[in-house]
């Protein structure tokens, strides 16, 4: 194995290509998401001998589909590009999925039969067939795999000589995930602390720091089924409501998979989409539908190639490498080459919010939302009262949030309009974030982002708003209506913390949003 240890302000990063002397065992499949009927195939690479698979339906109780034992394994290479152009390994089992079998998703375990410590995982999602839940999830794969740097590199690090640290714009889905990505242990620490930074006391990565202790991927705090998905999955099962669940391409290739659907989720971190998926999403609100988003980030503008065996997203080399794609440029929403601002699908965007409560982004600052609009029906049975904080016990506010251009009248948050918001858009409750992390003068600290992400959203949003160039912004729960449907946008990836700490205001508010939606 050629192990690749780099270091940036300070974070020791570590990718793995290809196979080694240590154990391993490594899976993947060919798509992210299959029908029920669809034959999975299981492409291992392991050098522990036989393993025990079981695969299982995530959820508030894991049920087990499918379990083969004592099955043999080999080691096979992977090319110095995998994370591009997908491993080639050969199918090890395969597991047809019954007709019957409900939507959701699937963690498949490979536990080494001579050695009880090596474990792997795997996940992929069945779709909704003959038996149907009542709320359909699109878990936000796109993120997923823009995070994934098993083989070399993500869209943010790696080994590629000629791009900003390394990143690849081409990523292969035909590859494992990223340890971390499908399953994680108990109390593996989230992006945002749990406790504030003490008096001069320096930033800190703490998720980061436990990923490189304990042998995950860099960034499993960041995206992945294990740490959003999983946790609103498990509550809204065990609050009664019946899941399906559709990856993201499903959006691009099968548009119509929204159709009987009164209301469509989405959780935790889901920063990547395709023009093709908003249209999707934006033509069932307009038909009638609703939206319920209770997630961040929502920024870069992807492509899916080859039928969608890879993503591509240039990001700020977008202009230079991608130019020729006119509205297509994988840039982000605000671009004005792209000229379609985030607000418009889901009334917020990233580049007026963006980080808060971790490393040196607001470290010390109150992590819930402030009330602003307490009668709204979102509110109702909460005891909410205008400036009221909840969540701040759960962490909800953060890592990554989305805001608004805004002024206060009466004391009241309201859009200005200049940033794509529906007209009609009502911010509920607020607080604020920044986009660059700022030194405190603590010794020995290093800070991983710093100004860069201030300097790419005054690049990008000039030219929708006459505004000095700024390094703050906000996060914000809003809702507004759109043709005959309605969207309800709580724009921070930790809102699943405050379901799964059990937060009684986050699950009120959830529920109401849900209830009403599905009764729609």
């Amino acid at each position: 194995m050629e192990i690749r240890d780099q270091f940036h302000d300070g974070l020791r990063q570590t990718w793995a290509s290809g196979i080694g002397d240590g154990a391993f065992v490594w899976c993947y499949t060919d798509a992210q998401a299959y029908d029920p009927g669809e034959t999975v195939d299981l492409r291992i690479s392991a050098n522990v001998g036989a393993v025990d698979v079981t695969i299982s339906r995530d959820g508030a109780t894991p049920v087990v589909a499918h379990h083969v034992a004592g099955l043999a394994t080999a080691a096979h290479p992977a090319p110095p590009d995998a994370y591009a152009t997908g491993c080639s390994w050969p199918v090890a089992c395969r597991w047809t999925i019954p007709a019957e079998a409900p939507s959701g998703a699937y963690v498949v375990r490979l536990q080494a039969c001579a050695d009880a410590r090596m474990v792997g995982h795997h996940l992929f999602i069945v779709r909704p067939g003959r038996v149907r839940g009542n709320l359909l999830l699109v878990a936000a794969t796109a993120t997923w795999t823009a995070y994934n740097d098993w083989g070399g590199a993500s869209h943010y690090y790696g080994v590629v000589p000629d791009t900003p640290m390394g990143m690849s714009p081409r990523l292969a889905i035909a590859r494992p995930w990223t340890r971390g990505m499908a399953w994680l242990p108990p109390g593996a620490p989230r992006k945002v602390p749990a406790h504030r930074p003490r008096f001069g006391e320096a930033a800190r990565y703490e998720s980061s720091e436990w990923a490189f202790l304990n042998g995950y991927g860099r960034q499993y705090s960041s995206a992945g089924w294990a740490m959003f998905e999983q946790p609103f999955v498990a509550w809204a099962e065990a609050a009664g409501y019946r899941v399906d669940i559709v990856a993201q391409s499903d959006l691009e290739y099968r548009p119509d998979i929204l159709d009987g659907y009164a209301c469509i989720a989405f959780a935790g971190h889901d920063e990547y989409w395709s023009w093709a998926m908003r249209d999707t999403v934006d033509g069932y609100v307009e038909r009638g539908g609703r939206v319920a988003r209770f997630a961040g980030n929502f920024l870069w503008q992807i492509r899916l190639d080859g039928g969608g065996a890879v993503q591509v997203c240039h990001k700020t080399l977008a202009h230079e490498r991608d130019a020729g794609t006119g509205r297509l440029m994988t840039s982000a929403w605000e671009d004005r080459a792209v000229g379609r601002p985030g607000a418009e699908t889901f009334g917020v965007n990233a580049l007026r919010g963006m980080y808060a409560g971790w490393g040196g982004f607001c470290p010390r600052a109150a992590k819930g939302f402030i009330v602003f609009r307490d009668d709204h029906w979102a509110l109702a049975g909460t005891g909410l009262r205008y400036a009221d904080m909840f969540g701040d016990d759960a962490n909800i506010f953060g890592y990554e949030v989305d805001g608004l251009e805004y002024t206060m009248q009466d004391g009241l948050p309201v859009p200005l309009g200049t940033d794509g918001a529906p007209p009609g858009t009502t911010i509920l409750a607020m607080n604020w974030a920044t986009l660059a992390e700022t030194p405190s003068g603590a010794e020995g600290e290093r800070l991983l982002v710093g100004g860069w992400d201030a300097a790419l959203r005054n690049r990008l949003v000039a030219g929708y708003e006459n505004a000095p160039d700024r390094v703050r912004g906000s996060g914000m729960i809003v809702n507004f209506t759109r043709g005959r449907g309605e969207v309800f946008t709580a724009a921070s990836c930790e809102w699943v913390a405050g379901l799964k700490y059990g937060d009684p205001y986050t699950t009120r508010i959830t529920r109401n949003v849900l209830d009403r939606y599905l009764a729609s």
